[in-house]
């Protein structure tokens, strides 16, 4: 069976890490060889520019600047390990992908939806993920799971109308595109790991 690229999104909070978790286990248990990235991320010069757009600088971080770290630190990651991987056929397993910047910064910083296509046309060129798992949360409830996580960084501090906003566009985004799967991480855990399993049944089937 060919490679595919599945990615699990969401707002701070929502459960991410507890998902990838599971939809890992559900693949490898499948007889599939699996890759896992994280954006920004995934390769030495990516998790440089994460270290860079995630920490507080002495200077105002403008938001096309922030815009353009996310897609140099994506294509990075798409040329040197999601790509390869797939010719492979290995599946490739993402804690987010470019829905998190056409919700963050798309919805929540405001930015052009044209600027933000130029971007993906450009870096991506076409490639989309195969299924995208996003895991709703009301923004207040996933800021307090994060806080008890423990210190905020520069983007997790930008304000609950920001994550409104990103909430918004995120499901927006999942009603024009039947690849993303709306999880609702409102539920229990049990509950949400049993409607991921049945949505990744249904798509492994």
């Amino acid at each position: 069976m060919p490679g595919k690229f599945i990615v699990i999104e969401g707002l701070e909070g929502a459960g991410k890490s507890s998902a990838v978790a599971l939809v890992k286990s559900c693949i490898e248990a499948a007889g599939h060889q699996l890759v896992c990235t994280r954006e920004p991320g995934g390769t030495p010069m990516a998790e440089a520019i994460r270290d860079c757009v995630k920490q507080q600088w002495q200077e105002t971080v403008t938001i096309e600047a922030e815009l353009l770290l996310m897609y140099a630190a994506r294509v990075q990651l798409l040329e040197n390990v999601i790509r390869p991987a797939l010719s492979q056929n290995k599946w490739v397993l993402g804690d987010r992908h470019d829905l998190s910047s056409r919700a963050y910064q798309g919805g929540g910083r405001q930015i052009d939806d044209s600027l933000i296509e130029n971007l993906r046309a450009i870096s991506l060129k076409g490639f989309t993920p195969d299924l995208t798992l996003y895991l709703d949360v009301d923004p207040a409830i996933g800021l307090e799971r994060a806080r008890g996580r423990g210190e905020l960084d520069r983007i997790e501090q930008s304000g609950l109308a920001f994550f409104q906003r990103t909430r918004d566009k995120y499901l927006q985004l999942a009603a024009a595109d039947t690849s993303i799967k709306v999880i609702d991480a409102m539920q229990p855990m049990e509950q949400v790991h049993q409607q991921i399993k049945q949505t990744l049944d249904a798509f492994l089937s």
